[in-house]
């Protein structure tokens, strides 16, 4: 069972800028390689950190809007969220230590 959120303009507010735990939010697409590659490694992260740490995942091409809202122009993107505030941001894909050490200073 994935421990990932899937995100959406609906839930977003609850899940993401409400949650009591930092959340790392993941703008991705079916058809984006990159994305796919970081997937294991998101996955395994939100395993990892269950309870201290969130993971949702927002698709792109079916989240337009709330991809605009945060300004994603290249997939993937990694936003780290704290107490409703996006506090990071990366574009590109990265090995599991890199995204690991992006959300680590946040927990």
């Amino acid at each position: 069972m994935s421990t990932e959120v899937t995100l959406s303009s609906d839930n977003f507010q609850t899940e993401v800028l409400n949650s009591p735990v930092p959340v790392l939010v993941d703008f991705w697409a079916e058809w984006c390689m990159p994305c796919k590659m970081i997937a294991p490694a998101v996955e395994e992260l939100a395993k990892s950190y269950s309870g201290r740490l969130k993971v949702g995942k927002v698709n792109v091409d079916d989240e337009g809007d709330l991809a605009a809202e945060y300004g994603i122009l290249s997939i993937p993107t990694l936003l780290v969220f704290k107490d409703g505030q996006m506090v990071r941001q990366q574009v590109g894909a990265l090995p599991r230590p890199a995204i690991e050490a992006m959300v680590k200073e946040y927990l």
